[in-house]
């Protein structure tokens, strides 16, 4: 019983660190199909907000906490300005927008060495988030149990504002038809713009969120982009439910194999399921539905 609570607990908190990475990518991937690489760095980007807040500010719960909406801005920023100055000219280019975001992502690897150096750098955690918590006998490190909190409430976060507010109908709209959505008066551009603001800055979010982890260096973004890609595939083009049951089936399939493996040989595994589950499967868990005519 020990052992089975302790790998789906396992599960969970990867599949919650992966759901934060995948969030804003299911977003912009499903509207505008563009394939972000430098969403790493908008993570590595949110994750030195926090240890620069915590220069700053010195005490780390505060810090912490501060560092959230903050990280949400300057990743959310930086997706603008990408948007702006390179996307908007190749949207439905994805092959394009591939290479030149893998440059981007260079570009900013090599500036984020050039301020904080290559060496990597700790953020410690508040003494809140310090410890294990004790729930009917088993214990479950706080700082888990925060980000998979986290990573819950950015879901809801995202679930309610797609589904209740004017700007979640304009992207829906944009996204099942965008040639509809521009002849109803929708703009498409502005929407276009919001989103990838929404999208970038959950990517600052998660890198708050992996400072708890460990060490963040100018290459935390490349250990989680093509994660972060896979499970919006598996979970469906643009389908943010989708990417929340990719993200915990993946992250409690990789705890179960290496529990009896190696960590490596588990990432083999699971990219060797997803292989397969896509062969059968290509369009991912969900597909959007559309009244397209094309």
């Amino acid at each position: 019983m020990d052992v089975l609570v302790t790998q789906v607990f396992n599960g969970l908190s990867g599949g919650s660190i992966l759901l934060l990475a995948a969030l804003g990518l299911a977003l912009t991937f499903g509207q505008m199909g563009v394939i972000n690489m430098a969403h790493g760095e908008f993570i590595m980007a949110g994750a030195y907000t926090a240890y620069v807040m915590q220069n700053v500010l010195g005490a780390a719960g505060l810090s912490l906490l501060v560092s959230l909406p903050i990280a949400f801005a300057v990743g959310g920023v930086l997706g603008v300005v990408l948007e702006a100055t390179l996307l908007r000219r190749m949207y439905h280019r994805p092959l394009d927008t591939l290479l030149v975001t893998w440059g981007v992502s260079l570009v900013l690897q090599q500036l984020a060495r050039d301020v904080f150096g290559t060496a990597g750098v700790d953020v410690p955690a508040p003494a809140w988030l310090s410890g294990p918590v004790e729930v009917l006998g088993f214990s479950f490190p706080r700082t888990r149990l925060f980000i998979l909190l986290l990573a819950v409430a950015a879901f809801l976060a995202l679930a309610a504002a797609l589904r209740y507010t004017a700007l979640g109908r304009r992207i829906r709209a944009t996204v099942q038809n965008r040639p509809l959505a521009e002849t109803s008066g929708i703009s498409t551009r502005a929407t276009d713009r919001l989103t990838f603001f929404i999208g970038s800055g959950l990517a600052g979010v998660a890198g708050v969120a992996l400072t708890l982890m460990g060490s963040i260096s100018p290459n935390l973004g490349t250990s989680y982009i093509v994660d972060a890609f896979l499970v919006v595939v598996v979970g469906g083009i643009g389908q943010i439910r989708g990417a929340v049951i990719a993200a915990f089936l993946l992250g409690v399939a990789q705890s179960w194999i290496e529990y009896s493996t190696t960590a490596s040989i588990a990432k083999v595994l699971v990219f060797a399921l997803i292989v397969a589950f896509l062969q059968v499967r290509p369009q991912g868990i969900f597909t959007v539905r559309t009244r397209s005519l094309a």
